[in-house]
């Protein structure tokens, strides 16, 4: 089964912050790297946004 992506609405929508704050966290290496689907289209693998949200979770508890 292929891996599903999800464009940048998707990603700020399930992880409750903003686009600005996604590209920040990027580059400083806090949040998933984004993979290229096309000259000007970047999606973030679904699997690697739950992970990081799992991680969350655990350091909260």
């Amino acid at each position: 089964m292929a891996e599903e992506i999800w464009r940048l609405p998707r990603v700020t929508a399930t992880i409750g912050m903003g686009r600005s704050w996604v590209y920040s966290a990027v580059s400083q290496g806090r949040f998933p790297a984004p993979v290229r689907l096309g000259t000007r289209a970047i999606g973030w693998k679904r699997s690697d946004v739950q992970a990081w949200l799992d991680s969350r979770q655990r350091r909260a508890l």
